[in-house]
């Protein structure tokens, strides 16, 4: 039998099944070469994906596949929370009205960054609020304490999503308080996305389903679509209580976050907690969330959304704006904010952030700013939790230094914080790193508060910071070893793709 088979195998025309194939595949390369063209949204991501399917085969194309195509054109999810177009015509009405009068009212707030508040606006059209409290929380020991406090103190409602939340004293602590408000009747509606809060599916998710609180995973996981599922995160860490306190920022609910000398890492990271009307644009990030991950269209939205919330009141508090982007956005929304402030800025821009794989846009507008005799400082952590993404993000030191922008190392522990402050005038908190997946892939939310008071409570952190880190010499990085150079240009040519 086992010699028929061979036999047969030998029979077999070869030489036609292999042209055959490689017409068959040559029309196939060719086809997703045009799908990299018609797509890509930068040359240089274009160029590294026909580079990828030029060096390694079929491997390329099915990467490509998987991890490459993007969705931002065909929407993964659709954001319109108010089904009734002639209301939510009104109130994009309302808010533009509300954006001119307060821009004018606060211009000594705004000054040169106007035209960065104005863009703000245009895209995303959430409330222009003045009127908010913004505390700085630094680190999980500060987040967790306030945090605690306002949960079991919500009297209507307490919307929670996380990217990252384990099965721990923390993780369990919050949800004991999600499982007593909603039987105390408290509306409570949990989001937790199911890859980067796997652990808890089995465990916590079961503790909240018992007790009947409404909870689901964004964008569940299944075998058949894996690629593209696990390429699509929601990364936003955004709390609502009561529609008055909110929370937004870098810190995920995981004891690991909380310094209290159970863990062999020190974690830095930077949280918000805000009160005011801002809030509400946070509520609409959350509830277009929910809608996409309950598949159900929210009754009585407007309740979430109060009429007398919208009118202009006199106030001496902290003008904020709230960024959302993902693939569903029309424009990588938090990209664009970043490089307009850098280049608005006409001082200095202190950026934080774990993951340092800037975009193009993003490596041309730091370059050009630093150029321009703006002090440039990045802070990254000494090595990430990847030797890869290190190596990846290394690649870009060598012309950000040339340039003149300083880069420090963290020493202390993992800075996990994505921060921005430029002049000491406006501040950038939020969940987008400065890599290539945060604009483009997951979706990210970060606030802009144009206050001095608060900017400078940043910059006081980020110096601070700086004395645990080790600046980066010209000087001495290109002593580095020649392999590791030629390890840094392989990585740099595919890190558009990271």
């Amino acid at each position: 039998m086992v010699n028929e088979i061979i036999h047969w195998i030998q029979a077999l025309p070869w030489k036609t099944i292999l042209k055959i194939g490689s017409i068959l595949y040559a029309l196939l390369a060719i086809g997703v070469s045009l799908m990299i063209l018609m797509n890509a949204r930068s040359g240089s991501k274009a160029l590294a994906y026909l580079a990828l399917i030029a060096l390694v085969p079929i491997l390329g194309i099915i990467f490509y596949l998987s991890f490459g195509i993007n969705y931002r054109k065909n929407k993964i999810y659709t954001r319109k929370i108010l089904q009734d177009d002639r209301l939510a015509t009104l109130i994009q009405n309302a808010l533009d009205q509300r954006f001119k009068e307060v821009s004018l009212e606060h211009k000594a707030d705004l000054d040169y960054f106007y035209p960065l508040a104005k863009m703000i606006q245009e895209d995303a059209r959430n409330i222009f609020a003045d009127d908010n409290q913004v505390d700085l929380l630094i680190n999980g020991e500060q987040k967790f304490q306030r945090l605690l406090e306002d949960l079991r103190n919500a009297k209507e409602h307490i919307h929670i999503q996380y990217y990252i939340y384990e099965n721990d004293v923390i993780g369990n602590e919050i949800a004991d308080i999600l499982i007593e408000k909603h039987q105390a009747g408290v509306e409570v509606k949990f989001i937790y996305d199911d890859f980067g809060a796997s652990s808890i599916r089995k465990t916590l998710v079961r503790r909240l389903n018992a007790a009947g609180v409404p909870n689901y995973p964004f964008y569940k996981i299944k075998l058949i679509a894996l690629a593209n599922r696990l390429n699509y995160r929601n990364h936003r860490k955004i709390v609502i209580v009561d529609n008055k306190i909110g929370y937004v920022g870098g810190i995920n609910v995981a004891d690991k976050y909380i310094n209290n000398g159970n863990s062999n890492k020190y974690w830095r990271d930077t949280h918000l907690r805000i009160e005011g009307l801002s809030v509400l644009s946070l509520q609409m990030v959350f509830l277009g969330d929910w809608q996409f991950c309950a598949d159900e269209n929210i009754e009585h939205i407007t309740k979430y959304f109060p009429r007398n919330a919208l009118p202009v009141t006199e106030s001496d508090g902290k003008v904020v704006q709230i960024i959302a982007s993902g693939p569903d956005s029309n424009y990588p929304s938090i990209l664009f904010a970043l490089n307009r402030a850098i280049l608005l800025s006409k001082k200095s821009v202190w950026l934080t952030t774990p993951y340092f794989i800037p975009e193009e846009t993003l490596t041309d507008a730091l370059i050009m700013a630093s150029l321009s005799g703006i002090k440039i400082r990045l802070l990254v952590p000494m090595d990430s939790d990847s030797a890869f993404v290190n190596t990846c993000a290394t690649s870009h030191y060598e012309e950000m230094l040339e340039a003149g922008i300083e880069i420090y190392r963290y020493t202390k522990g993992f800075i996990h914080a994505k921060t921005m402050v430029c002049d000491d005038k406006i501040a950038f908190v939020g969940t987008a790193n400065l890599d290539q997946r945060s604009f483009d892939l997951n979706f990210e939310v970060n606030a802009v508060v144009y206050n001095k008071e608060l900017a400078q409570q940043l910059s006081n952190a980020f110096l601070e910071d700086l004395k645990y880190a080790e600046k980066l010499e010209y000087s001495d990085w290109m002593q580095r070893p020649r392999w590791r150079k030629l390890v840094e240009r392989v990585l740099y040519l595919f890190s558009p793709l990271m």
